[in-house]
């Protein structure tokens, strides 16, 4: 199997849905709301891919300012092609493209925790979301 790694390579709203489907992402992403993935997918200002022919295997979807702060909230494998070192490839490929300065931040799927740690993250507690609907008061 020759997997080839692309860097914001074209990907379809329907080829993301099939890769989230296909890995541990779909049930924590909206992947019933396909205008909702297209916006994910197009408004990303870093991707890199993993394929196998034509088939999207892998994928690290970003948003960054190059410099200093690289939000990697997608990281994904299809199931049968995990712990093969595509996601350690995606994570490499990924920061190869950032200033020397900029560090990845993401937020672990629960099942993904100890994946990071032995990589070279190291955890921080002082992450906070607001989800959506939340209520931020009179901010003006």
């Amino acid at each position: 199997m020759a997997i080839e790694y692309r860097v914001n390579a074209p990907v379809t709203a329907d080829q993301f849905i099939e890769l989230l489907n296909a890995s541990t992402l779909g049930e924590r992403r909206p992947v019933d709301d396909r205008a909702c993935m297209a916006g994910m997918i197009s408004n990303s200002n870093l991707t890199v891919s993993a394929w196998e022919g034509d088939t999207l295997v892998g994928i690290s979807r970003c948003v960054t300012d190059f410099h200093y702060a690289c939000y990697l909230s997608d990281l994904a494998v299809h199931k049968g092609y995990q712990k093969m070192g595509i996601g350690k490839k995606l994570q490499a490929l990924t920061q190869q493209q950032l200033g020397p300065r900029c560090k990845l931040i993401l937020i672990a799927a629960p099942g993904a925790a100890d994946y990071y740690s032995p990589l070279g993250y190291s955890h921080s507690e002082r992450c906070w979301v607001l989800e959506t609907g939340a209520f931020l008061g009179n901010a003006g």
